[in-house]
């Protein structure tokens, strides 16, 4: 009887809780790098503003587009502790609009191309209205 509690109560607990330290450790070290790479960033851009250099505004708009990735990224990590250790769909589709828009960017020189990363978008704005439609229906 004491092997069956274990086996059917203790154990899924135990290795429920230990996965959930493993998964938050590993998101808090994500968003530790994901900082780190931000700051690379905000140094990048402090650098292509602030010197006497002449400012390419391509090279400027795909810094910050990135720079927006990663501001994104933490906030989904903030995000997931926020909301109980999960991560909402929507914010997966925001990260993709964003990836898309700074593959727009920075590769823009075959036209079918941006227009198929443009048709990706709207499919994600489809996409994230459909789900926050659903939700509001859902709270109705």
């Amino acid at each position: 009887m004491n092997i069956e509690f274990f086996m059917n109560k203790t154990l899924p607990t135990l290795v429920t809780k230990s996965l959930r330290i493993i998964l938050s450790a590993s998101v808090i070290a994500l968003g530790i790098i994901d900082l780190v790479a931000l700051m690379k960033v905000l140094y990048t851009l402090g650098l292509m503003v602030f010197t006497n250099e002449a400012i390419v505004p391509h090279s400027v708009a795909e810094q910050i587009v990135i720079f927006f990735l990663y501001f994104g990224f933490l906030a989904f990590i903030a995000q997931y502790f926020q909301s109980g250790y999960h991560f909402p769909l929507r914010y997966f589709i925001y990260s993709g609009i964003t990836a898309m828009l700074r593959l727009i960017i920075v590769d823009h020189e075959n036209a079918m191309d941006t227009l198929l990363f443009a048709g990706a978008i709207l499919l994600m704005v489809i996409a994230l209205c459909l789900l926050l439609y659903a939700d509001k229906v859902k709270n109705i």
